[in-house]
């Protein structure tokens, strides 16, 4: 595996594989690789000739400094786990690589789709991970870039961003990989205490009855379902739960038979923030 750590050797090299006519995927990622960004690699290994992947743990997109701080980083680990997957290419770079001397977000404007959900509780969330996701396509230019569901908001407001600029890249979206007892694989939850990591599969059970509720019950009577399941829970705080048209990510009133909805859920185990989602 080739490892860069600067953008224009990255850059020459991937421009002399592009002239070859090979296709090139992408997978960005914070780091603190599990089987989740496996997956995604693996897919990407399905339709492409090279496959890089990004490991930066971006400023701009954190509300909270001590998210940042700590935020799980495990390079070596990292690096182990591309191998084993024959990833072909990691970008590794400095905060200084890539923002200069000026470590702000660019504003971007999603068509309100970042002031949904996530948007209405961590501020400028969006514009960093606009700001991330664009700077390293324009370094990458890959052919298709693959993105998890967990983070399903994210997804649409990547998608919408590449429309908006005309990007000549295909966003694939992959399901979400899970652990066998259901909860979404993130790399905060080697975080969480052992009391938080036996309650959190909670939250996927309970998205899957909420699934099943709302073939016969309001969005509004699941709503109420949900924060009455946590509001019992010992060890499990709910933020928010939602469900939403899966296009626009807007708060349903009433259901229509030509829509796509999706349950959105975000939860404290401890200090430690897990979001989740469903198709409905």
């Amino acid at each position: 595996m080739n490892i860069f750590t600067e953008k224009q050797p990255l850059k020459v090299y991937l421009s002399a594989l592009k002239a070859q006519n090979k296709k090139i995927g992408f997978v960005p990622t914070m780091g603190a690789l599990h089987q989740g960004h496996l997956s995604l690699i693996k897919k990407a290994q399905q339709k492409n000739d090279i496959v890089v992947v990004s490991i930066f743990v971006n400023p701009t997109q954190f509300d909270k400094k001590e998210d940042l701080v700590n935020y799980p980083k495990t390079f070596d680990d990292d690096v182990h786990l591309l191998n084993s997957v024959s990833c072909n290419v990691l970008f590794h770079p400095s905060v200084e690589e890539i923002y200069g001397e000026n470590t702000v977000s660019e504003t971007f404007d999603f068509s309100g789709l970042e002031h949904q959900m996530e948007g209405k509780f961590r501020e400028g969330h969006f514009n960093g991970v606009g700001t991330i996701v664009k700077t390293l396509f324009e370094i990458v230019a890959p052919d298709n870039a693959y993105f998890g569901q967990k983070d399903f908001q994210q997804l649409q407001i990547i998608k919408k961003m590449v429309k908006n600029y005309r990007l000549p890249i295909k966003i694939r979206g992959c399901k979400i990989f899970r652990e066998d007892d259901g909860l979404a694989m993130s790399s905060r939850n080697s975080r969480l205490s052992v009391t938080h990591r036996i309650a959190a599969p909670f939250i996927y059970k309970t998205l899957k009855k909420a699934k099943k509720k709302f073939k016969k019950e309001s969005s509004a009577s699941v709503t109420e379902w949900v924060a009455k399941k946590f509001k019992k829970h010992p060890n499990l705080v709910l933020e928010y739960f939602t469900i939403a048209d899966e296009k626009s990510l807007e708060t349903i009133k009433i259901k229509e038979s030509n829509k796509k909805y999706r349950a959105f859920i975000a939860v404290f185990a401890g200090d430690i923030r897990l979001i989740d989602n469903i198709r409905l």
